[in-house]
C-alpha cells in the first residue's frame, strides 16, 4: 500500500516504455529508502534487544521446567518448523513471553525437505505477467524482498546460487530473457546479480554434462541457496537465547479452555503437552496459542473445534541426491517445462546434486517416503537435459525424501474449494491463531503477519517486530575466511574446517574445541565419522547442546548424512550411538532402539528401500536354482541385518572376525569393483551376476599362489580381490571352518 500511495504521488501520463522506465526508476528509489530506513531502524532496535542466553543454551530439561512452571505466557507457538520456528522468534523479540513445542523435532517435517533454494519463484512471476495476477507479482516480490534478508541474517548457512536455463529453441531466447529480466526488476535493488545471456560454447565451458545437441544458448540467472535444516535450527535456537521456552519431542495432548467473561463463549488458554522422550504430562498456560503444524494445520483445527472442515490439501514433492560430478561445483540448472508441465531444478548442494521436486497429491504423514515412480519420473527429466555421454543410472541415487507441501484452501472465503497461492492467517471463535500455507522464503514476513494479527486479536501489549536483519545463530563472527583459523589454530583438516564454518558460523569454534585428537600428524584433532564427509565425532556432542535427542536428529539434521548419502549414514550410525549413549547415559536396549529406529528413518524415508526393491535387472544371471539359492546363503553370511546389500562395515565385521585388518579407504576401493551399479554397496543381484559372470569364465575356486581361499563359503567375488590386491593371507585364516 504504500509504494502505491508513493507511485501514485509520482504518476507518469502515459504508457510508453519512458513512463514503464521512469516508473521503474520511482520502484527502484522508493525500494532504496524503504530498505535503508529499516535497516536503520532495525539496528537501533537491536541494540535495545537483551539476549539472556548470550553464552549458553538452556539444557532442554531447564526448557521444560519453564514451559511448566511459567505461570501464563503470552505466547504459544505448536510447530517447530521454519514458520513456527519463526513465530517464536518474532514473539520474543517483541518482549513478549514465548513458548514453543514441536512433537518431533525441530525441522523434522517440511522444512528440512526443500530444494534447498531461497527464491522469489520464476514460475509465479511468469503466471502474474500471462494471467495480470497482481497478487502472484505482490507474492514473488515479498518473496525476493525476504531471500535478500535471509542471506544476510545467516551469511554463512546461505549463498547466491547461479542458475542456467538451458535453451534448445531460438524463439525461446528472446522469450525466456524477458521474464529472467523482469525477475531482476521486481527484486529492484535487492537483485543479486544481474542476469545474463551466454553462447552455446560458453554454455557448455560452465556447464560441459549439458546435452549440446539442437543447444542455441543459456540465460543464467540468481537464486539464494541455503541448509534448510539448519537453518530452521538456527531461527529456533536464536529465539531461546532471547528467552523463549523451546522443546521439541514435546507433543500437544490437547488444548485448554476457559469462558470468556465477556461473550461466554469457550477460550483457548494453553494446551496440554506432553514430553515424547518421559512420558510426564504438564500444562502449559498462555493467552494467545499459535498454530504451525504445517501439513498437521487441520489435526490442532479439529482439536479446537471438532467440526472445523479440512483446509489442508497436501501435495508430496520428492528429491533425489546423486554424486556431485553430475553437475558443475557453482552452477544449478532449471527445466522450465517438464514432460509433464512441471518444473524441475537440478542443483549443486554439499558437492552432491540435488533434483527434484514432484508435485502430487498424498496423504498427511508424519513419515513420508519417497516413490519409485516419482524418483523415476526425476531421473528421466534429468536425462533428457544431460549429454548422452553421461548414463543417469537409477543405482547413482545416493538418497531420496519426499517432503509434504502443506497447500491450503482459506477458510474465510467463500469458494472453499480454491487454493490459496499464499499463505492464510486465520483466527477461530475460540481464539485460535492458525498460518498455513507459504513458502519457507517467506517464513519471517508470515510470522510478522501472525504476530500481528494475534497482538491485535487477543490485546496483548508488545513492541514493534525486530526481525528484519537479526542476525540468526552463527551469523555474528562468522567471515567467508573463518575456516583459516580454525586450520592454523586447531588443526582441522581444510575440509573440514570449511564444513564447520559454513555450518556453524561463529560457533565453529565450540565445536573444534570439543574435537578429540586424532592420534596422527595430521589432522591434529578431529576424528571424521565417515571417511568421504568431513563430519567430525565433536559435532555429535555439540548436537546434542542443540537438544538433538535421537541419532536420526544427528544424521538427518544436525548433520545432513542422512540426506546426502543413506550407506554413509548406515555406517556412521554405530559410532553416533556410542557417543550418544555415552554423554546421555543410555541404557544398552535404548541404544539398540535407537540404531533400529534410525536404520528404519533410513529404509523408509531416505530411500534406502525404494533402491534395494529397485534391483540391477540389465545383466543376465545364468545360475540353476539350486546354485542362486547356494549362493544367497553365502551372501546373507555376510548380510546378517537382511538388508539386501553388503557395505564396507559387514565386510569389516566379518574380516576382523578372522583378525584379517584393513584400513577403510583400501576397503572401498575393493568394494567399489564389485559395485556394478556404483551405488555404494554390493546387492544380492550384483552378487550373482558378478558370481554367474566368473562362473562361465569357468575360474575355479579362486586358486592364486598354490592354495584355496575361503570363496568357496564366503562372497566369492570380494575374497577374490582381498587377495589379488592384498597378496596372499595366512592359509589358516582363510579355510572354510574360519570363514564360519
Amino acid at each position: 500500500m504504500a509504494f502505491r500511495k508513493a507511485l501514485k504521488r509520482t504518476a507518469v501520463v502515459g504508457g510508453g516504455a519512458v513512463a514503464a522506465a521512469f516508473g521503474l526508476s520511482q520502484l527502484i528509489e522508493y525500494r532504496k529508502t524503504q530498505h535503508g530506513l529499516a535497516r536503520l531502524a532495525h539496528v537501533a532496535a537491536e541494540a535495545e534487544l537483551k539476549v539472556p542466553f548470550a553464552d549458553e543454551l538452556p539444557t532442554r530439561q531447564a526448557q521444560l521446567a519453564a514451559l511448566s512452571s511459567t505461570e501464563e505466557f503470552d505466547v504459544l507457538v505448536v510447530g517447530g518448523g521454519a514458520t513456527g520456528a519463526g513465530c517464536a522468534l518474532d514473539a520474543v523479540t517483541r518482549n513478549l513471553k514465548t513458548a514453543l513445542v514441536e512433537r518431533n523435532d525441530f525441522s523434522s517435517g517440511t522444512s528440512s525437505r526443500s530444494t534447498k533454494l531461497i527464491h522469489g519463484g520464476v514460475r509465479y512471476l511468469q503466471k502474474a505477467i500471462m494471467q495480470l495476477d497482481y497478487e502472484q507479482y505482490m507474492m514473488v516480490k515479498e518473496a525476493l524482498h525476504e531471500r535478500a534478508n535471509l542471506l544476510e541474517i545467516a551469511p554463512h548457512l546461505s549463498a547466491p546460487l547461479p542458475i542456467m536455463l538451458p535453451v534448445y529453441k531460438w524463439w525461446q531466447l528472446p522469450y525466456y530473457w524477458a521474464g529472467i529480466k523482469m525477475y531482476d526488476l521486481v527484486a529492484g535493488i535487492q537483485c543479486l546479480k544481474s542476469s545474463y545471456v551466454l553462447s552455446k560454447t560458453k554454455a557448455l565451458e560452465l556447464f560441459p554434462m549439458l546435452k549440446k545437441d539442437k543447444l542455441v544458448g543459456a540465460i543464467v540467472y540468481y537464486d539464494g541457496q541455503h541448509n534448510d535444516a539448519r537453518m530452521n535450527l538456527a531461527i529456533a535456537l536464536t529465539a531461546a537465547r532471547y528467552g523463549a521456552a523451546v522443546a521439541n519431542y514435546t507433543e500437544v495432548v490437547h488444548l485448554l479452555k476457559a469462558k470468556d467473561e465477556q461473550t461466554g463463549g469457550e477460550k483457548v488458554c494453553g494446551a496440554r503437552c506432553r514430553d515424547v522422550i518421559t512420558g510426564q504430562e504438564f500444562d502449559v498456560k498462555a493467552k494467545c496459542v499459535i498454530n504451525a503444524t504445517g501439513p498437521f494445520t487441520d489435526s490442532l483445527r479439529k482439536m479446537d473445534n471438532q467440526k472445523n472442515q479440512n483446509i489442508c490439501q497436501p501435495s508430496a514433492g520428492v528429491h533425489i541426491v546423486i554424486p556431485g560430478y553430475y553437475s558443475p561445483d557453482n552452477m544449478g540448472l532449471l527445466d522450465p517445462a517438464t514432460s509433464d508441465g512441471r518444473v524441475i531444478f537440478f542443483l549443486p548442494w554439499e558437492k552432491m546434486t540435488i533434483a527434484g521436486t514432484t508435485d502430487t497429491p498424498t496423504n498427511v504423514t508424519a513419515h513420508p517416503i519417497p516413490g519409485e515412480d516419482d524418483i523415476n519420473f526425476i531421473l528421466r527429466e534429468v536425462r533428457n537435459y544431460l549429454s548422452p555421454d553421461v548414463e543417469v543410472r537409477r543405482g547413482d541415487v545416493l538418497a531420496a525424501w519426499s517432503g509434504i507441501r502443506p497447500l491450503v484452501t482459506d477458510p474465510s472465503s467463500k469458494d472453499t474449494q480454491s487454493i490459496c497461492r499464499n499463505h492464510i492467517v486465520s483466527i477461530s471463535d475460540s481464539g485460535l491463531v492458525t498460518i498455513a500455507g507459504g513458502k519457507w522464503t517467506t517464513y519471517r514476513s508470515m510470522a510478522e503477519e501472525t504476530l500481528d494479527a494475534s497482538v491485535k486479536a487477543h490485546g496483548l501489549s508488545a513492541e514493534s517486530c525486530k526481525t528484519v536483519g537479526l542476525m540468526l545463530e552463527g551469523a555474528k563472527g562468522w567471515t567467508p575466511t573463518l575456516y583459516i583459523r580454525l586450520v592454523q589454530d586447531y588443526g582441522l583438516e581444510n575440509e573440514v574446517a570449511q564444513h564447520l564454518a559454513s555450518t556453524y558460523g561463529g560457533k565453529a569454534f565450540d565445536v573444534a574445541k570439543m574435537a578429540q585428537v586424532t592420534g596422527q600428524r595430521w589432522p591434529i584433532v578431529g576424528k571424521r565419522l565417515v571417511s568421504e564427509f568431513p563430519y567430525i565425532e565433536s559435532e555429535v556432542l555439540y548436537a546434542i547442546r542443540e537438544y538433538a535427542c535421537t541419532a536420526i536428529d544427528v544424521i538427518a539434521r544436525r548433520t545432513r548424512l542422512g540426506f546426502l548419502n543413506v550407506q554413509a549414514a548406515d555406517e556412521a550410525l554405530p559410532r553416533i550411538v556410542q557417543i550418544m549413549g555415552k554423554e546421555l547415559d543410555w541404557s544398552q536396549e535404548r541404544r539398540t532402539a535407537e540404531l533400529e529406529a534410525a536404520r528404519k528413518f533410513l529404509y523408509h524415508e531416505m530411500g534406502y528401500r525404494s533402491r534395494s526393491e529397485q534391483l540391477t535387472k540389465t545383466s543376465e544371471i545364468n545360475l540353476d536354482y539350486q546354485e542362486v539359492i547356494r549362493y544367497k546363503k553365502r551372501f546373507h553370511k555376510f548380510d546378517k541385518e537382511s538388508k539386501g546389500f553388503i557395505t564396507t562395515v559387514d565386510v569389516q565385521q566379518v574380516l576382523e572376525s578372522i583378525n584379517v585388518h584393513i584400513d577403510e579407504n583400501s576397503l572401498h576401493e575393493i568394494l567399489n569393483e564389485v559395485d556394478l551399479n556404483k551405488n555404494g554397496q554390493v546387492e544380492i543381484d550384483e552378487f550373482l551376476q558378478v558370481r554367474s559372470f566368473t562362473a562361465s569364465l569357468q575360474v575355479p575356486s579362486f586358486s592364486v599362489y598354490g592354495f584355496k581361499t575361503v570363496c568357496i563359503k564366503s562372497v566369492q567375488v570380494i575374497c577374490f580381490y582381498l587377495h589379488a590386491r592384498l597378496g596372499p593371507l595366512n592359509e589358516k585364516q582363510l579355510t572354510e571352518k574360519s570363514c564360519k
